[in-house]
């Protein structure tokens, strides 16, 4: 059975290509080709799906972008998408097990059986073609924030999700107890795979609201304001976004943004205080970092 893979289309200065290739090959990339467009070239490279995913290939890009500018050349175009994406959806099934996050959590794929003697909180999960499986490091640590934060504050009753993909996170703050949960994402195919995951885990629709939109949409179905948010997406977008976070939030309000490589922390860090943001801590996994903060009293 053939499996989906991710071409990764490269357009470049020639005088790049060496280091692209690189690059492509410690990203884990085979099948590489180069053609001529002009006075540029164009790099092909390919990798299986389920060896990465939306955030490593914006990783991906962002780091080409950088070898460029160390070598004082114009930067890469990089451009990606899916190929054989029927037959994929169903083989990758079979290399994604259960996955233990924190301490309460097990993400369980909805074609298995969940045992019936785990007392962790079991989310079910197909997330389509949405981000959000638990298995990539930013997921991980914006659940395992969640989970410290519903434990310590009784308050977060209304809980926001922006960029929801396949719904994980909106998901587990509802099972960890939180009553009002809205959750937006532009792309119509992730509010369809988080509406979908919502029916898997039984959830009512009233107790966790998923559209299409972002802050605007959220701005109008809650417009009293949130107890907390989280934002697990591209770093450029969260910094374009943090200006709207005060009039979404109310004066307690704490979120959780991740999607971050550590390179781009401190753009966010200082944008965040700019802002009146206090970032109250800073976790990271590999590449990734993860803030927890909340708004300034003064």
């Amino acid at each position: 059975m053939a499996n989906s893979w991710w071409e990764i289309r490269v357009l470049c200065d020639p005088d790049l290509e060496e280091s692209i290739f690189w690059r492509l090959d410690k990203f884990g990339c085979s099948g590489t080709a180069t053609e001529i467009k002009g006075q540029s070239s164009l790099i092909r490279a390919y990798i299986p799906q389920i060896k990465a995913q939306l955030l490593d290939l914006a990783a991906l890009s962002l780091w080409l972008v950088q070898d460029a500018l160390l070598l004082n050349l114009s930067h890469p175009v990089t451009r990606w998408r899916l190929i054989d994406e029927e037959d994929w959806a169903s083989s990758w099934k079979q290399h994604w097990e259960p996955t233990s996050i924190g301490d309460r959590f097990i993400i369980y794929p909805a074609w298995l059986t969940p045992a019936s003697d785990d007392d962790k909180i079991i989310l079910r999960l197909d997330p389509g073609m949405a981000f959000g499986t638990g298995t990539h490091p930013t997921t991980q640590l914006c659940l395992e924030s969640l989970e410290m934060r519903l434990e310590t504050d009784a308050n977060s009753r209304v809980i926001a999700d922006i960029g929801c993909g396949s719904g994980i996170l909106s998901i587990g703050a509802v099972l960890l107890g939180a009553p009002q949960v809205y959750a937006v994402d532009n792309d119509p195919l992730a509010v369809k795979a988080a509406r979908s995951n919502r029916q898997l885990n039984q959830i009512d629709p009233a107790n966790l609201v998923i559209n299409q939109g972002s802050i605007e949409e959220l701005l109008e179905l809650v417009p009293q304001g949130v107890d907390g948010f989280v934002c697990n997406i591209l770093a450029e977008v969260i910094i374009e976004m943090i200006p709207q976070f005060s009039a979404l939030a109310k004066p307690q309000c704490w979120a959780i943004l991740s999607g971050i490589l550590l390179e781009q922390a401190k753009p966010i860090a200082d944008t965040l205080e700019q802002h009146d943001w206090v970032v109250a801590a800073l976790w990271k996994r590999q590449d990734w970092c993860c803030f927890n903060i909340r708004r300034n009293p003064n």
